[in-house]
């Protein structure tokens, strides 16, 4: 599986990413530009000692990515998506895209993604924390996949 965080912007999120990914056997992406240093102490006390333990890898686009990985299903989630996250059924190799925390994703990702998911919330309540959506979506693909 593939988390991808399109240009992070706080890093106590990417760092909780960092965790969950080592701890679920993810490999973590991040699109630049990101809003801190990845050797930034916020980023480091999030990710404590998970860092070592997980796959990270940095790109300078979207589209670098994509050239990398251009036959996975990416997943984008969004707020404004129309498939709810657990209704999918999850393959190994997926990208679960995620935007960043003050902006989500640009609408061309949204218009390219192979599907856009969403996390159902109650009324009049804006978004959820990035850490905490990748989180909900990583753990619902992982529990389809048997935990392995």
């Amino acid at each position: 599986m593939h988390i991808v965080l399109h240009q992070p912007q706080i890093p106590p999120n990417t760092g909780n990413s960092i965790r969950l990914c080592a701890n679920i056997g993810a490999t973590l992406h991040l699109i630049h530009p990101l809003g801190f240093s990845i050797d930034d102490k916020h980023l480091r006390r999030a990710g404590l000692d998970y860092r070592e333990r997980a796959v990270i890898r940095e790109w300078a686009s979207f589209d670098d990515w994509r050239a990398e990985y251009p036959s996975n299903r990416v997943l984008a989630a969004s707020k404004r998506g129309t498939t709810r996250y657990d209704t999918i059924s999850y393959r190994s190799d997926d990208a679960l895209l995620f935007g960043c925390e003050t902006a989500g994703l640009p609408a061309e990702r949204l218009k390219a993604a192979d599907a856009v998911i969403f996390m159902p919330m109650r009324p009049g309540n804006r978004s959820l924390n990035l850490s905490n959506s990748v989180a909900v979506v990583a753990f619902e693909a992982w529990r389809q996949l048997g935990f392995t």
